[in-house]
């Protein structure tokens, strides 16, 4: 195997020039800061023995070579490299093995650059021969540094001077190939291929004639970092079966791919194996930590917690990895007891990964009382100033819906960075403060930081949200003049310009990627936006094409397109919808159960909702607010009220949406009095301000009954926060229905001049209406003439039924269904019947109404 390099000069990162800044401190490491960074499964270094073949008469000599040697090595140990060079280069003709230790000891202090211009000076030196020290040292180098071009070179050479390269040299080309291609292909995918398209670490570890431990420890690893999970485990057997020695490492690295396998029953045994070593193998850290982390990935906790508790010596690595594992399952409560367990615990000193997995326990828990001590503990044991500390409490405190105690952490930052900025940006923006979010980006550019992928992600979720086509247009623009690229950017787009009301940019951009291109994400963004933007066929049509191309629907996907069943108004289709939601076990998701509910309650089917409510193991405030919503629609206000009270019942907390449900379901069961102690207990006993979704429904439940002018004098309370067209327009309406025309014409002045520059038919409609029916024609043709001149058209109304599986529409005077003779026929009986049952219209106004030609 020859990798296609056949120059000897090497292609080396640092010049000449550059090789004099070593004389100084600027590349200056500890040795504990290099020893941090060597991978559990690559060679160790060390420095070359003393050569065997030197001769006494080199003892005479005052740069005898034994005596440099030393000299050389030991100053790397003390950690000066740069005075061991100054050293090496006094010597005339510096032989082998001080070229290897000069290498190495330069690889010993992270100084790997320094190491390869080294080394090419030797390769360079005709009176030198590299030995195994050197290329091991070298391979070292290449593998610290990500240097995949001159790792190749160094191969080359290794082919060219040996035949059968030793043990080491292999284990350090296993390992140079595994950790180059791993930092390659995380940038531009799987690369780690030779021209023949083999795989050149799984070629290296073919051709060597005897494997030891590390050489499978590093094939397995190799595996695992390229998602090969049965090849790893496959390769670990093999191990045992040929008879390596396991080590510690050998598990750390198989650990991983048998969780990602989901396999609990290969994990016991391999646990089991574990045990089986003895205690000195079991009781290592590295391997008890693996061990939990593999059982916490396949959300097995109490096998997680069993190696916990049976472990006897725990360092911050295993407490780290157990409450990890607790906050990594979405278990909060044990995280944090362990956490304070562990504070409790002696001769521990812990990390800022132990309080980092704390922060995020409490942002799960969403509780501010825990939350704001352990806070207080940060600050008091001197922890609460490092900047990755107060980044996971500006998290903490959004999550909790608190980000006005976010941001006051932020502000209180005496040193911020990118992450910090991100963070406050994101966390305004997931709270609804998408203007205060988009004013911070602003400010984030004035001190100096670039926008990143981060800061995109959080412009577009404030563009959708706010449905600012401008600011989602120009974020896009950014993208692409910068050229970024993030995963579920396509999604995001799609959203963005579909909120936006954009939908033809969102479907362009859609049809635009290939369809390789296509994720999950992306295809729910584009059906939800057809579905929010009433393109119900559309929605079906690529719901449809997306089962063609074999993309499993999740439950995004589910919960985006049966919301499209209500306006189909097709009963069999949201059966069907219910049905394969049933047999890819989608059902019991939290999202999907609520969007059944709402589904079925919007399809009048009041008691197929119940179902779906009652079948849902998971319910949150969404899914009750849905039901809420269907029994009022459908006139059960007592149901409502009733199912409000189990809410509260079983600790699900209500929001701003449940009690516009809740008003709802009042309003239209005439329940006044009932709707005002809720209205009244929002912000008294929930700390829910009022938004004008709330005013609007009390001004109509007011109207309703006949109490307009309490409802007037209500909106008039709220001042400017009631300045807003629907509550005013409710208002009106109330008005009309029990005669206060004089009322209504003020409400209807107030209305106009509320609407300047937004031309609303209704309410011209209403105020015409009003006017004829006090009989006053002179304000009729008003109103009528200015809506002709403003170009305003009444909507026509429209309806359908499900007959037979066939969605019938019907708009007003319509007469192109096939079957309309009919239809009116039935309808002109309906209406004698009414007659004959007492009921007339009201002559007096009809004159009034808006005529057939002007709708």
């Amino acid at each position: 195997m020859r990798p296609t390099m056949s120059s000897s000069a090497l292609p080396l990162p640092l010049s000449t020039a550059s090789l004099t800044h070593t004389h100084g401190h600027a590349y200056h490491l500890s040795h504990s800061s290099s020893s941090n960074n060597t991978n559990l499964h690559s060679p160790n270094l060390s420095f070359p023995p003393n050569p065997t073949q030197w001769s006494s008469e080199d003892h005479s000599n005052p740069h005898q070579p034994r005596t440099i040697r030393y000299r050389l090595s030991q100053l790397c140990r003390d950690g000066q490299p740069h005075l061991a060079r100054q050293l090496f280069d006094e010597i005339p003709h510096p032989k082998t093995v001080l070229w290897n230790t000069i290498i190495i000891g330069f690889v010993f202090n992270g100084m790997s650059d320094e190491a390869l211009m080294f080394y090419s000076r030797m390769k360079s030196n005709s009176n030198t021969q590299c030995d195994f020290y050197t290329y091991s040292a070298v391979l070292k180098a290449c593998a610290e540094t990500r240097n995949l071009k001159t790792g190749k070179a160094v191969h080359c050479h290794v082919l060219r001077s040996h035949s059968n390269p030793s043990r080491i040299v292999c284990n350090s080309l296993l390992n140079m190939y595994a950790t180059c291609l791993s930092s390659v292909d995380e940038e531009m995918g799987f690369v780690g291929l030779d021209f023949l398209g083999r795989d050149l670490v799984c070629r290296v570890f073919d051709t060597m004639r005897k494997r030891d431990v590390i050489a499978w420890n590093t094939l397995i690893s190799w595996y695992v970092k390229t998602e090969r999970f049965v090849e790893a485990v496959r390769s670990f057997w093999m191990m045992m079966k040929v008879g390596i020695k396991l080590s510690v490492v050998s598990f750390v690295n198989v650990f991983p791919a048998v969780s990602r396998m989901g396999s609990v029953k290969r994990a016991n045994t391999l646990y089991g194996l574990l045990l089986k070593l003895g205690s000195e193998v079991f009781n290592d850290p590295f391997a008890l930590s693996s061990a939990i982390f593999m059982y916490a990935e396949l959300g097995c906790l109490d096998f997680a917690r069993k190696v916990f508790d049976c472990s006897l010596e725990k360092n911050p690595e295993v407490w780290n990895t157990m409450i990890g594992g607790y906050v990594q399952n979405n278990h909060p409560v044990e995280a944090l007891n362990l956490f304070i367990k562990a504070l409790e615990s002696e001769n521990t000193v812990f990390n800022d990964v132990t309080f980092l997995s704390a922060l995020t326990a409490a942002s799960q828990l969403q509780q501010l009382d825990f939350a704001q001590q352990l806070h207080g503990y940060l600050i008091k044991n001197s922890l609460g100033s490092r900047i990755i500390i107060i980044n996971a409490m500006i998290v903490m405190y959004s999550r909790c819906n608190l980000v006005h105690l976010s941001f006051e952490v932020f502000s209180r930052m005496c040193e911020r960075d990118a992450v910090s900025w991100n963070t406050m940006v994101s966390a305004f923006v997931q709270n609804g403060l998408d203007d205060e979010g988009l004013m911070l980006v602003y400010e984030m550019q004035k001190q100096g930081f670039v926008i990143d992928s981060v800061t995109v992600t959080a412009l577009l979720s404030a563009a959708s949200n706010i449905r600012n086509k401008e600011i989602g247009k120009q974020t896009h623009a950014y993208i692409l003049r910068h050229g970024i690229q993030f995963e579920g950017m396509e999604s995001y787009l799609i959203d963005m310009y579909a909120k936006s009301g954009l939908i033809e940019a969102a479907q362009g951009l859609f049809e635009m990627y290939c369809t390789y291109c296509r994720d999950q994400a992306t295809w729910n963004a584009i059906i939800a936006g057809n579905t929010q933007n009433g393109l119900i066929e559309q929605a079906f049509n690529i719901f449809r094409r997306m089962l063609e191309q074999n993309v499993t629907p999740n439950e995004v996907t589910l919960a985006s397109i049966l919301p499209a069943c209500h306006p189909e108004g097709s009963m069999a289709l949201a059966k069907q919808l219910h049905a394969f939601a049933m047999r890819n076990c989608l059902d019991q998701n939290v999202f999907v159960g609520s969007a059944l509910v709402d589904m079925y309650s919007k399809l009048g089917a009041i008691t197929c909702a119940e179902n779906a409510f009652a079948m849902s193991h998971e319910k949150n405030s969404v899914t009750y607010t849905n039901m809420i919503l269907g029994y009022g629609q459908h006139g059960n206000a007592e149901k409502a009220l009733s199912l409000f009270h189990s809410m509260r019942e079983s600790g699900i907390k209500p929001d701003a949406v449940t009690f516009v449900a809740l008003l709802a379901a009042c309003n239209y069961a005439g329940l006044v009095d009932a709707g005002l102690q809720i209205f009244e207990s929002m912000e008294r006993e929930y700390g829910i301000r009022p938004s004008h979704e709330h005013y609007c429904c009390i001004a109509d439940m007011l109207g309703r009954v006949g109490r307009v002018v309490e409802a007037y004098e209500f909106v008039k309370e709220l001042g400017e926060e009631g300045n807003i067209l629907r509550i005013w327009g409710s208002l009106l309406a109330a008005c009309r229905i029990h005669g206060e025309f004089e009322l209504g014409k003020i409400v209807a002045s107030k209305l106009l001049q509320m609407e300047r520059g937004k031309s609303t038919t209704g309410y011209h409609v209403l105020l015409s209406n009003i006017y004829a029916e006090e009989g006053n024609w002179v304000y009729v043709n008003r109103v009528r003439k200015e809506m002709r001149e403003k170009g305003l058209t009444k909507d026509v109304g429209c309806s359908w039924i499900d007959v037979a599986g066939y969605v019938n529409f019907f708009a007003s005077r319509d007469q192109k269904h096939p079957q309309s003779d009919g239809i009116y026929e039935t309808l002109a009986e309906l209406a004698v019947k009414m007659k004959a049952d007492g009921y007339r219209p009201c002559l007096d106004s009809e004159t009034g109404w808006i005529s057939e030609s002007e709708e």
